[in-house]
């Protein structure tokens, strides 16, 4: 007991400590780029306090910075959470959020809206994307059926799912070789079209499929059992397995339709928390968002400022951090075997 205690404690300090180490985060994010902000004068700025930043450097921090910054924040917590969900459903420590045909749905609606060719079409590029993942997903639940509660055949459906969505967008792009080059700069993940209106659709969605997932972590406990144990404890899995699917994807189909693919995060920020907390990652869901937060916002300043002026696609960077961190993973646990 007294040992359970002690873990929750170093929980709560950890959560704090990943809390203000965020903040700091952010400020780092709104602070540096091709053009440097001073700390202090942003804050005055941001508080309305005499002393504050210059006319266009408010612009800059107002209209361009701060509304990346807090993308990227979303984006993060939303892939983040998704796959440490996702990796509780499916018993799978490298599960990710795209698993069931998100990202290749999304993918294909974001194709179809670039093949519109009209600005029309490029201007419902989130929409497009949004809705390919939602239906992906969908369409991964009805063709497993009734046998969705088996993990194994959800994701081999998802898989199936995935390549179908795939092929078809490979066909769209051969045929409509303009948009190649936008379709690709998408799928390697961008911020630069962040705004306030991005900002304000992603964070409705996002907050709340996030407030879901936590408020119904506790009852995650139930997917580690055994479908027969969780009944003889009056706990639903299928219903639970479904809500939680569904908020999950509910919050990746936005992160991706708001800032295109962004890899790693949701197997990276999970296994990362979980050693830093000592906890299953379905019991440090609100950790898991905070550190996914900080994680993408410190891609991002990476993304603007490695070989600023230029900017490389946020999706390399996570790319570059994940895929070591990955094969350290699966070699730690070979070791371990």
């Amino acid at each position: 007991m007294q040992t359970q205690e002690m873990g929750r404690i170093w929980h709560w300090r950890t959560t704090v400590f990943v809390g203000i180490l965020l903040a700091f985060i952010l400020l780092l994010g709104v602070s540096f780029g091709p053009i440097s902000l001073d700390f202090t004068k942003i804050i005055r700025t941001l508080f309305g306090v005499s002393g504050g930043l210059k006319d266009e450097e408010r612009t800059l921090l107002l209209e361009l910075r701060l509304p990346r910054v807090l993308l990227a924040g979303l984006v993060g917590a939303a892939l983040a959470t998704s796959g440490a969900v996702y990796q509780t459903v499916f018993r799978n420590p490298l599960a990710d959020p795209y698993l069931l045909g998100a990202a290749a749905g999304a993918g294909l609606g974001a194709t179809l809206a670039f093949t519109g060719g009209s600005k029309t079409f490029s201007a419902a590029l989130p929409l497009f994307a949004f809705l390919g993942g939602v239906l992906a997903v969908a369409a991964t639940f009805m063709i497993s059926g009734k046998a969705f509660s088996d993990p194994a055949t959800l994701l081999l459906s998802g898989i199936a799912i995935g390549s179908f969505a795939t092929a078809v967008q490979t066909y769209l792009q051969q045929r409509n070789s303009q948009v190649l080059r936008p379709v690709y700069s998408w799928i390697l993940g961008q911020l630069t079209v962040a705004d306030w209106n991005v900002v304000k659709w992603a964070s409705f969605y996002i907050l709340i499929a996030l407030f879901i997932l936590i408020r119904m972590s506790r009852l995650l406990d139930g997917l580690l059992l055994s479908d027969e144990e969780a009944f003889s404890l009056g706990i639903s899995p299928n219903k639970i397995r479904i809500i939680a699917i569904g908020a999950a994807t509910l919050a990746t189909a936005t992160a991706v339709s708001a800032s295109g693919l962004i890899g790693f995060v949701g197997i990276v920020v999970p296994h990362l928390v979980r050693g830093l907390t000592k906890r299953a990652t379905n019991r440090a869901l609100f950790t898991v968002a905070l550190t996914g937060a900080g994680f993408l916002v410190l891609a991002d300043l990476g993304a603007r400022t490695l070989l600023s002026p230029a900017e490389l696609p946020i999706g390399v960077i996570t790319a570059f951090v994940g895929a070591p961190f990955l094969l350290f993973v699966l070699r730690a646990k070979r070791v371990m075997k």
